[in-house]
């Protein structure tokens, strides 16, 4: 070892080596620390904070409705008739109000005597809208009076009167309006995805009975009107997800309290073997489920196994029905209230509170023994249900086993597979070719060294409509399923281990038509259904080749990607110049497939995210299923969406 060396790198490192970022400049610093990411998903979770915050205001008792409009300039505003922020004097020295949106983890969320139970918990919300926004604008309606704050990337941009903010107007209203413009220089767009802004509006709306959610669309082309009020509550939020779907018997629900902690629980089994347990806590959807299901989950199985077997159905035998089995069929949502929870993440994707499991278990174990009791035949449809789904499941394993009973290294199950040298998993990457064409010249082109190539023939099976032993017989499946190395899960079980997975990015690379439309359709079908950690932790990609080749008669080549850009280059290019269509990958040779879809230096590739797994399961299932007519009317509706190729 150099001594020297490591001295003089020591004296390096120093007092003056320590960064501290002043005020809200950790946020735009690392936005995806506190909003999850700046994509789409991340740009709507501005909304849903400032929402969260006026939910809050309705759980604490004094706000029954909010106003959610999506502004035609590209910002959107948020509206309650709660109390307002706090605008008198903070000990601080300033106002409350301008405490709260520039300060991290300041707000009313850490005083028990403000909000029982709260969904913006980190007291960061507010103050991370402000700092991920071009400008946001506070209105307070509170003692009779209009007080007004704005901000520009977080800074103030208005002086306070001896530290209170300024009086606009006088009223006799109470409430908050914010509204807030995202800056462009953070997210990569910064137009609201209003399918996912409604379907989180209208879904707090089933969490909370007793509210109203108005939304506006004031853009350009996206007029829109909706109040979101559902009295049902979580009986009405399952009766909507199962709307098309054939039932057994009505949706039970039940809640009860204890500790301070309360619990609501909506169920309903369908004649289809799928499961979807949805959790929720504080208002919040924890994607990730956590403690609250966990406790949901176990005693619902304990239970059912016992009825089981006092009803003689599980004899002396029979092992128990597992979790999987019990839940077939099964939708339920899990909500609970907390008064101190805990979180994985400033995104709330997973709740860590113990207590919530045991009072959960509680709750489920006393609530659904006293409604079986007296439900008997209900009873019987649920066992029946996990009784099907058992035989299922003993026959299926039969068949994982004659499947992977096989080399259990069968890279190469039709013979096209070409490998990469590289075995380190984070360096290497699989691209997923269709046709022997564009196999072909993609095998050339590639590099070897950490590049794998898999050619299939057309387009594979469709397996929303297939049952387990077709999908595992079809040869294509098979071989990208051994090529992955991380196996499948799906509804009887669960395979699927990511930390085995061989290639960080697995990329599909399909034709810019119709039919390559079609093939990664597919494709992202089996990829969500079996293996969707695969998506959710951002390993499946979209190469883009391009679609057109412009050669002027002077300057250099360019590679047009879509219409939009072939539209700007006509519009920006002096002169002739000869454009080339591609038809296919396969009329590319290796060295323009190398330079346009290949090359990490060059190419384009869309990472493939999913905000709302709700809404994303829905979607798949309306349109890679059976049924003609909701397909037909999705397509309708959004038809001005696609972008078609003539």
């Amino acid at each position: 070892m150099d001594t020297k060396k490591l001295n003089a790198a020591e004296s390096d490192y120093g007092a003056s080596n320590i960064t501290v970022l002043e005020g809200l400049e950790a946020v735009r610093r690392r936005p995806g620390m506190y909003i999850g990411s700046v994509s789409t998903k991340g740009l709507n979770h501005l909304i849903y904070e400032i929402v969260d915050n006026s939910v809050d205001e309705h759980l604490a008792g004094y706000c029954s409705k909010i106003y959610v409009t999506l502004e035609e300039d590209g910002s959107a505003t948020v509206s309650d008739n709660g109390r307002g922020i706090p605008v008198e004097m903070h000990e601080k020295g300033i106002s409350a109000e301008r405490l709260v949106f520039t300060t991290l983890h300041a707000g009313g969320k850490f005083d028990d005597s403000a909000y029982k139970t709260s969904g913006g918990l980190h007291g960061v919300g507010s103050s991370v809208v402000n700092a991920l926004s071009n400008r946001l604008t506070v209105r307070v309606k509170k003692n009779g009076c209009i007080y007004e704050d704005s901000y520009e990337k977080g800074i103030p941009t208005l002086d306070l009167v001896d530290g209170l903010l300024p009086v606009v107007g006088k009223t006799r209203e109470t409430g908050t309006t914010i509204n807030f413009l995202p800056d462009d220089t953070i997210f990569d767009k910064t137009r609201f995805k209003e399918e996912e802004v409604k379907n989180r509006l209208h879904e707090t709306a089933y969490l909370n009975p007793e509210l109203t959610i108005i939304y506006e669309d004031k853009r350009v082309n996206s007029e829109e009107y909706i109040e979101f009020h559902e009295p049902d509550g979580l009986v009405g939020y399952i009766q909507d997800m199962n709307a098309s779907r054939e039932t057994i018997h009505d949706v039970i629900y039940f809640k009860g309290e204890s500790e301070g902690i309360s619990v609501e629980v909506a169920f309903q089994y369908i004649n289809e073997f799928h499961e979807t347990v949805m959790g929720f806590c504080n208002n919040i959807y924890n994607a990730e489920g956590g403690t609250h299901i966990t406790g949901f989950k176990t005693m619902f199985t304990t239970v059912i196994n016992n009825y089981a077997r006092g009803l003689n159905i599980l004899k002396d035998k029979d092992p128990n029905f597992t979790g999987t089995d019990v839940r077939n069929g099964m939708t339920a949502v899990v909500s609970v209230k907390h008064p101190d929870p805990r979180f994985e993440g400033q995104t709330k994707t997973k709740l860590d509170n113990q207590d919530a499991a045991k009072i959960v278990s509680k709750v489920t174990g006393e609530e659904i023994v006293r409604y079986f009791d007296r439900n008997l035949e209900t009873l019987k449809s649920v066992i029946s249900c996990a009784e099907k789904a058992a035989k299922i499941r003993k026959s299926e394993e039969k068949a994982k086993t004659n499947m992977l009973s096989k080399p259990k290294f069968s890279f190469d199950s039709n013979g096209k597979l070409a490998n990469c040298e590289s075995k380190d998993a984070k360096k290497c990457e699989i691209f997923i070719v269709e046709g022997d064409s564009a196999g072909g010249s993609a095998k050339t082109a590639r590099n070897r060294a950490f590049q794998a190539i898999l050619p299939i023939r057309g387009k594979i099976l469709n397996v929303e409509k297939a049952s387990i032993d077709k999908i595992l017989a079809n040869a294509e499946i098979k071989t990208m399923i051994n090529a992955f190395g991380c196996g499948f899960s799906e509804g009887y079980g669960n395979d699927f281990d990511i930390s085995k997975l061989r290639y960080d990015k697995i990329i599909i690379m399909a034709d810019a038509d119709v039919d390559g439309a079609h093939i990664s359709t597919l494709l992202l079908t089996l990829f969500y259904r079996f293996m969707p950690e695969l998506i959710f932790e951002g390993h499946v990609y979209i190469a883009m080749p391009p679609l057109y080749k412009a050669m002027p008669a002077k300057g250099k080549e360019e590679y047009l990607y879509d219409d939009k850009a072939l539209e700007k280059y006509r519009k920006t290019h002096k002169g002739s110049f000869t454009l080339q269509r591609y038809k296919g990958l396969g009329e590319m040779d290796a060295e323009q497939l190398w330079e346009t879809t290949l090359n990490p230096e060059t190419r384009k590739m869309k990472l493939v995210e999913i905000e709302d797994a709700r809404y994303a399961s829905r979607v798949t299932e309306m349109l890679m299923g059976s049924e003609v007519p909701p397909r037909k009317a999705f397509i309708y509706e959004h038809a001005t969406d696609a972008e078609l190729d003539v």
